[in-house]
Order: C-alpha cells, then sequence, then structure tokens
C-alpha cells in the first residue's frame, strides 16, 4: 500500500491517472508490456527516435491508443514505441496464461516466470 504525506495522489498528478500500460510486439513476434508509475519519476516515451515526420503526435495523457497497426498488421507510425496503451489509476499486472491468452491480475503483483 502506498501513503501520501501532504499532497495526495491526484494532486501530485494533477488529475491525470497514475499508471501508463503500453504494448508493442517486435518483428519476431515476441510481446511487451510495459507499466509506468507516475509518481516513481518515471517518463512516459512515446516515440523511438527517428524521423520527426514518422512522430506519432496525438499524445495526450489520459488518453487511450489502440491503433498502432493497420487491418493489415503494418505499423502505421514508424517511430511510435508502442502499438497500444492506456492510463488506469489501478494497479495492473498483464500475463500470457497457459492458453495464451493475455490476462490481467487488478491491485496485485505477479511473479513472472525466470526461465522463459
Amino acid at each position: 500500500m502506498t501513503y501520501f504525506l501532504g499532497n495526495n495522489q491526484s494532486e501530485l498528478l494533477n488529475g491525470s491517472p497514475r499508471y501508463f500500460y503500453a504494448l508493442r510486439r517486435t518483428d519476431e513476434g515476441d510481446l511487451y508490456v510495459v507499466r509506468i508509475d507516475q509518481l516513481n519519476g518515471e517518463d512516459v516515451v512515446i516515440n523511438n527516435e527517428g524521423d520527426s515526420s514518422e512522430n506519432y503526435d496525438k499524445f495526450s495523457v489520459g488518453v487511450d491508443f489502440f491503433n498502432g497497426r493497420a487491418v493489415n498488421h503494418e505499423l502505421v507510425y514508424d517511430n511510435l514505441k508502442y502499438e497500444q496503451y492506456r492510463w488506469d489509476d489501478r494497479f495492473m499486472s498483464y500475463y500470457i496464461d497457459e492458453d495464451g491468452n493475455l490476462s490481467v491480475i487488478i491491485g496485485q503483483d505477479r511473479n513472472y516466470p525466470t526461465d522463459v
């Protein structure tokens, strides 16, 4: 549990959601999910380095995005680091379950296997 002295979480974040969750897939098909806690001072970086004309420039704190790939599975924005992202105040742990489904546990951390 996290405790705050003085300002509460909402005041510290100016009303924006605390957690940023993002999903990306490599060309080899590996899936990566990140969770960034804004109260830890981590920066949310949306675009990879490259030609700025290929950046995603509609990023806004608190606004979810799920359109990083076109119907033919090609990337829509060449420099966009994450194909999907969302914001939430809830602590969530995403994982692939034993049936191969992307799943989530809300409110608790998950111990991820290290032998994969």
